[in-house]
């Protein structure tokens, strides 16, 4: 072993092994493993991702689920949320859910109040998406903080899964470090990253489904200059997501990664969706961070351009602005 914690699945023997460790995130993202790998050879794509339904969206699930013909369902059963920082302010739902029914991890409660999450969808199953969202956290600053996506961008930003990885969330983080990961859950991939992709790009076309990248990072400048994307910019723009608003908005290109950005969203200031017009730092200071930014992309690409079609490897990033 390389380490002091493992997690050996044997697909041969059906059995899986954790040592080393008492999280129970474990066991479910062990499973979701499998699933990985049994729901693409059945003919179902498999997606590390959250899903919700209708304008109040009604909760399906928090992060694993599976595409069908007929629709999308839960893997996991329920929600598993961290709790660091948790406060009633920023996340209620979350807050109030820490009740009778919930499995705690290192967290103190109170041992009076039982009840469920509220606005949950039971059966944990909804009809086919019309909508899909890319989620990532740009430390850079860069990103705006929505885009709509041609086909061909959605899969490349799908396999290249971008994000930061922040503290709180990951164990010896003190600060945003830039990271990709396929899929957005590449731990958790059995077959090649492009399969998911494929499966994914036909699910589109069929259903003629809307994609969008949503950046929850930061916005005005890097990480320690500018500021994270409030709560609730990042709920309106999901809310005109949903209500069709976004649909039917007015766009402009965004130079280098060459992104279609709304020129207005109901509740978010205009500044704030052009990542250049937010920037408080110099004109070069900017050029030279979005250069840095799609130079990682395209660094990191590399690895699957080999077996990525014409369909999943578009010319997303231009050279100008």
């Amino acid at each position: 072993m390389t380490s002091s914690t493992s997690v050996a699945i044997s697909f041969e023997r059906k059995q899986m092994v954790i040592l080393g460790t008492e999280y129970a995130g474990e066991m479910k993202k062990g499973v979701f493993t499998v699933m990985h790998y049994l729901m693409p050879k059945a003919g179902v794509l498999s997606l590390h991702s959250s899903c919700n339904e209708g304008p109040t969206r009604l909760l399906i699930g928090d992060d694993e689920h599976v595409w069908t013909e007929n629709g999308v369902f839960n893997i996991e059963g329920g929600c598993y949320a961290k709790t660091i920082d948790l406060s009633a302010e920023k996340e209620p739902e979350i807050f109030n859910a820490i009740r009778f029914g919930a499995v705690l991890e290192n967290v103190i409660y109170d041992e009076r109040t039982r009840v469920f999450i509220p606005n949950a969808k039971l059966p944990c199953i909804g009809g086919k998406p019309k909508n899909i969202v890319l989620l990532t956290c740009d430390a850079f600053g860069v990103l705006p903080p929505v885009a709509k996506l041609t086909p061909a961008q959605a899969m490349y930003h799908f396999i290249s899964g971008y994000t930061a990885k922040i503290a709180g969330t990951e164990e010896g983080v003190t600060e945003p470090e830039a990271t990709f990961s396929a899929c957005f859950g590449q731990p958790f991939l059995v077959w090649h990253p492009v399969k998911y992709a494929q499966m994914l790009a036909q699910k589109m076309r069929e259903n003629n489904v809307n994609v969008w990248l949503v950046n929850t990072g930061w916005n005005g400048g890097a990480y320690g200059v500018g500021k994270r994307i409030s709560l609730k910019y990042s709920r309106a723009i999901i809310d005109s997501i949903h209500s069709g608003e976004l649909q039917g908005a007015e766009y402009t290109n965004y130079g280098v990664f060459n992104l279609q950005i709304p020129t207005a969203v109901e509740g978010v200031p205009e500044k704030v969706l052009d990542p250049r017009r937010a920037w408080e730092g110099t004109e070069e200071e900017f050029a030279a961070t979005i250069s840095k930014l799609a130079g990682l992309f395209q660094a990191n690409f590399k690895e699957y351009a080999d077996q990525a079609t014409a369909i999943s490897l578009p010319l997303v990033l231009s050279s100008n602005f």
